[in-house]
């Protein structure tokens, strides 16, 4: 694992590619604006990082981020993520996305969705619970008693193996949750969203261990349970 590609590279994507550069990787920054509309990301990140377009970034990257409204996931490029490791941080806003009626009815998730769409791609469900400020302030070295994790969720054990090593090198550990299905477990109003790290207006963060994550997953419910 030294390159990881991005396709979106706002407030997470660009979070995470710091952390990444930070951790001794290369990135490739991608958005649907066009590279030019990158240079300051990448001249901040130094020469570890380089913009792309979501194609290229989809090609070059060993594990790619996929970070885009759920909205757009259609215009993924699925061809260059043919049996790539693809994180997918999405979350389901329909004032934003629309209404979109498998979410709705719970039959599926966002991430299946992802899965669906890519084809032979490896998705697994990651950092789509934790608040940027917060995911840039909590990072701690391996073994440190004040170390952070956060879950993750897939149907390829070795997939979820690269992630889960990615995780480490950039300061934090891992909560597998199971298949691609139980990722709705950490999506917006659960238990186990973005509060359990500290609140919005508190940029450090609070810490959260791998036994606090897994108990608030725990108790997640679906929205028709909690609307029952």
């Amino acid at each position: 694992m030294t390159t990881i590609g991005f396709i979106g590279s706002g407030n997470i994507g660009g979070t995470v590619a710091r952390l990444a550069v930070a951790a001794g990787l290369d990135v490739v920054l991608s958005n649907s604006r066009g590279p030019d509309t990158l240079q300051g990301l990448v001249a901040e990140l130094g020469p570890r990082a380089r913009a792309a377009t979501p194609s290229e970034a989809a090609a070059a990257g060993d594990i790619v981020v996929v970070t885009v409204p759920l909205k757009a996931y259609r215009a993924v490029p699925a061809e260059p993520l043919a049996g790539k490791v693809v994180i997918d941080t999405n979350n389901y806003y329909p004032e934003r996305d629309g209404r979109i009626p498998e979410l709705d009815d719970e039959s599926t998730t966002t991430a299946e969705l992802l899965q669906a769409h890519l084809g032979t791609a490896r998705v697994v469900k990651g950092f789509n619970n934790i608040y940027f400020k917060h995911l840039a302030s909590l990072p701690r070295p391996s073994g440190a008693p004040d170390r952070t994790a956060l879950a993750i969720a897939g149907d390829d054990e070795a997939a979820k193996a690269s992630v889960t090593s990615f995780l480490d090198a950039i300061g934090y550990d891992t909560v597998d949750l199971g298949p691609l299905a139980e990722g709705w477990r950490t999506q917006r109003d659960t238990a186990a969203y973005a509060g359990l790290y500290g609140a919005f207006d508190n940029a450090s963060g609070t810490p959260a261990d791998a036994a606090t994550i897994r108990a608030a997953a725990a108790r997640s419910r679906r929205y028709a349970d909690t609307a029952s």
